[in-house]
């Protein structure tokens, strides 16, 4: 059981820190690293009005994740990612719906855990807000 949540807590950490970064490069470092923990992991920018933005977000999750080997193709696991990043979303809607959102999904599996962070800023005109959501499942 201690493993399990251990699992969960790492590959929950790894999607965090790289919806965090700041630039390419540092996302790459970082991917590096954590491939040192057998954690695979990707990032993706997303933009635009939060209601038409929900459904991109979701698919360019599991786009990123394939073209990233962290899942394949069979419906199981692009279940699971689209569901993880359902969650991370559903944990922003109140904050951001009607208005307009940027950032940077971030995306972890470590065994058969996945992750799947979403940072938004969330703006109307010059005054931001700033969320995280967080999604998790096992494949």
């Amino acid at each position: 059981m201690k493993e399990l949540i251990a699992s969960s807590k790492m590959t929950a950490s790894a999607a965090i820190r790289i919806a965090l970064t700041n630039s390419r490069e540092e996302e790459s470092q970082l991917k590096t690293s954590l491939k040192d923990e057998n954690i695979s992991a990707t990032a993706a920018d997303f933009g635009g009005e939060f209601i038409t933005s929900v459904s991109k977000i979701i698919e360019r999750s599991v786009v990123a994740a394939q073209r990233e080997g962290i899942i394949g193709t069979s419906h199981n696991e692009e279940g699971a990612l689209a569901g993880a990043a359902r969650e991370a979303i559903s944990q922003i809607t109140s904050k951001a719906i009607g208005l307009n959102v940027g950032g940077k999904i971030g995306i972890a599996r470590y065994k058969d855990h996945i992750s799947v962070c979403v940072f938004f800023g969330i703006g109307l005109l010059h005054l931001n807000e700033i969320a995280i959501g967080l999604g998790h499942r096992a494949i």
